[in-house]
């Protein structure tokens, strides 16, 4: 209980910084990031390329023809939003990351109207 908590009061105080995104955004790429790491053959780092891959295909998983709909709710609209929101997260230290981890590994990784308009789970 305390341990979620904390983790509320973290995302709390990444929203009153920064209220761009909404709080279900922040959960939405903890999920997403949960969930490409486990279906990885065996765990470990990923890139934010990978991460914006496995966020695009655990989107429509959830979402399907609403996922572009959902995520610009959230105020997403381009993959480097989820590098913000990831690096946020990181601020707040409730994920990590390697000395060769960059915001703009975000950058541009997919065009979203292509991505989400394909309702397609992409094997990577």
């Amino acid at each position: 209980m305390e341990e979620a908590l904390t983790y509320l009061k973290k995302i709390e105080e990444i929203l009153e910084k920064n209220p761009r995104y909404k709080l279900e955004g922040y959960t939405f790429v903890l999920a997403a990031l949960h969930d490409t790491v486990v279906n990885l053959k065996k765990p470990r780092h990923i890139t934010g390329q990978e991460l914006a891959a496995g966020i695009r295909d655990y989107a429509i998983e959830q979402f399907g023809p609403m996922a572009q709909t959902v995520l610009k709710h959230w105020g997403i609209q381009e993959t480097l939003d989820f590098g913000k929101i990831v690096f946020a997260l990181i601020d707040v230290e409730l994920l990590s990351k390697q000395p060769e981890d960059k915001l703009s590994d975000f950058d541009n990784v997919y065009d979203f109207q292509e991505a989400f308009g394909k309702y397609k789970i992409h094997d990577e």
